[in-house]
């Protein structure tokens, strides 16, 4: 955990970018769809992560979320509300605060844990992996809880899940069966299926894991996406 650096693409070189007291970031941050917000998910305050927003160039961080554990995953289209993981006593389950601050939502329930959640680019369904029984894979419902549909189930573990800008494609992360939790150092895939189901193209094999694609990744025309590898020496 630390502090937030921005890259340009056209000179990348590493930008540390001020976000004030909040110097303990873990990898859980993003943007809104209008590029001027900063979301971070942060551990200074309570020594547990919750979530702040700030103006994308730096600045004072504004608390979200009193209540933690709290990590950011997802943010509307519109920019007005976001989705992320918390635990309030029974496992992380999917929540939804809008964006300037509120009452917290619980959208799932009954799973052991979830993780993840990133809305469709129509703002109608929120995607997110969800173990039950012991079997983490990828589901997707409306932006109220309702219709929970489970969209894979194949022979890995399946996290992380993307919907690509045009909504026609999902973008996830894959494990070996028996991985406990999303661990970094780990051989795993990227993959992308149908955002309406179907079999899978195997993008890339990598070593990485936690921090590869945590939060939307995507670029903006959907034409690709950034992701984090490590070096297995």
């Amino acid at each position: 955990m630390g502090r937030i650096f921005c890259v340009d693409l056209a000179q990348p070189e590493p930008v540390e970018i001020d976000t004030g007291f909040a110097v303990k970031c873990n990898n859980d941050h993003g943007l809104t769809p209008d590029g001027q917000t900063l979301i971070i998910s942060d551990g200074t305050e309570d020594g547990q992560s919750a979530i702040y927003t700030l103006p994308v160039t730096g600045g004072v961080p504004k608390r979200i979320t009193p209540k933690v554990p709290s990590y950011w995953h997802g943010v509307s289209p519109d920019g007005a509300t976001l989705a992320y993981v918390a635990n309030r006593g029974a496992g992380y389950q999917v929540f939804a605060v809008p964006i300037q601050g509120g009452e917290e939502t619980q959208l799932t329930t009954d799973f052991e844990h979830t993780d993840g959640p990133d809305y469709t680019p129509d703002g109608q369904w929120i995607w997110f992996n969800g173990q039950r029984d012991g079997d983490m894979q990828l589901w997707r419902m409306r932006t109220d809880g309702s219709d929970l549909e489970q969209m894979t189930n194949a022979e890995r573990w399946h996290w992380f899940p993307h919907p690509s800008p045009d909504g026609q494609q999902v973008l996830y992360l894959t494990y070996d069966l028996g991985t406990e939790g999303h661990p970094r150092d780990k051989h795993v895939d990227l993959r992308l299926m149908p955002a309406t189901g179907g079999k899978p193209q195997i993008l890339t094999k990598l070593f990485g894991g936690q921090g590869t694609i945590n939060v939307p990744c995507w670029s903006p025309d959907g034409t690709q996406f950034a992701f984090m590898a490590y070096d297995p020496d």
